[in-house]
This record gives structure tokens, sequence and C-alpha cells, in this order.
């Protein structure tokens, strides 16, 4: 457990960084940007063995539903995130929204909350849910304006939707192969 804290604590603080120390983000200049990519990077293989070897200690019990709300909220999250993605105009909801991208993590952090009940994974999801709920609101007091980009056409709609498709049709392989079932039974 005590290595998915400290791999929590320094992904959420490596991110941090430029908000809570700008003139040392400032100072350190472009290779500023690749020693937060490596504590980014040694935060989630931090949080990956911790997470892996933690004892399952059961806080709650979900209720088998949640797994059809969290495969639905996972569809949502891959879209919302990639809302952004497109150049110029962008798919809903990110010509609404200000951070589409911390919207969709918030949407992934929630979904693994409501259908795990165990510690290590209230403490993994519950901290990321709480970085992110603490990142959109620094980004909003440092950087207070936002001009909403235009909205997308039907070609970014149907792009986003088969990247979509695809990127839950992988990580559902990848659940599986690491041994995690992500459909009902």
């Amino acid at each position: 457990m005590t290595l998915l804290i400290l791999g929590l604590a320094l992904w959420t603080f490596a991110h941090w960084f430029k908000r809570l120390a700008p003139d040392a983000r400032v100072k350190l200049g472009d290779p500023g940007k690749g020693i937060v990519a490596v504590l980014i990077v040694a935060g989630v293989i931090l949080m990956i063995l911790g997470y892996r070897g933690a004892d399952f200690i059961p806080v709650w019990y979900p209720p088998s539903w949640t797994i059809h709300l969290n495969n639905l909220l996972m569809i949502l999250a891959f879209w919302i995130y990639g809302s952004s993605a497109a150049k110029g105009a962008k798919a809903w909801p990110a010509y609404k929204t200000r951070h589409p991208q911390l919207i969709g993590f918030k949407t992934w952090a929630f979904a693994h909350l409501i259908v795990n009940g165990d510690l290590a994974s209230i403490i993994l999801f519950g901290g990321l849910l709480a970085w992110a709920v603490t990142e959109v609101i620094m980004i909003n007091r440092a950087e207070p304006d936002w001009t909403p980009p235009p909205p997308a056409g039907a070609k970014t709609y149907i792009r986003l939707a088969v990247i979509t498709v695809v990127l839950v049709a992988l990580v559902a392989a990848i659940h599986t192969w690491l041994g995690v079932w992500p459909f009902p039974s």
C-alpha cells in the first residue's frame, strides 16, 4: 500500500508543480518538462506496483449491476476524453466544457470506484478523482478566461466513435489479459 500512496503522491505533486511553484517551473525551462514527465511516469509505475501488490481489504461490496454502469461510464469516459482531440473544432462536450480530458478522467475514476470496493481501489481511484477535481480548480483559478471552440462536423464524430470503440475493446482486452474480466459473468 505504501508504493500505491507514494505513486499517487508523486503523480499529484508532479502535476501540481506548475501551479504551486510557477516561478520554479519557469526556471527549469524545457528540461523541466522532461523532469515532470519522468516523475509522472514514476508515479504511474509506483501506483501499478502498489495496487497489484496490495492486500485485498474489502470495505464494501458493490452490487452486480455496477459492472453495467461501469462499462457504460467507460465508453462515456473515452468519448469525453477524446472529444477534445481534434484540431480546431471540437466534438461534444469539448465545445461546451473547458476541461473535457479531466472530465473524462474523473468519469473513468468514478466508474472504477463504483465497481471496486476494496481499500486499494478506493485509495487509487478516489485519490485520482480527487486529483482531477483539484486540478480543474487550480487551472480555473490560474487561468479564469476561456473561449469555447467551435463545434465539429460529422466526420469528427464518426472518427471519435470509431476511436472510442477501438479503445474500449483494447482496454477490455488488456483487463482480460491481466486476469480481470470487465464484463458481467
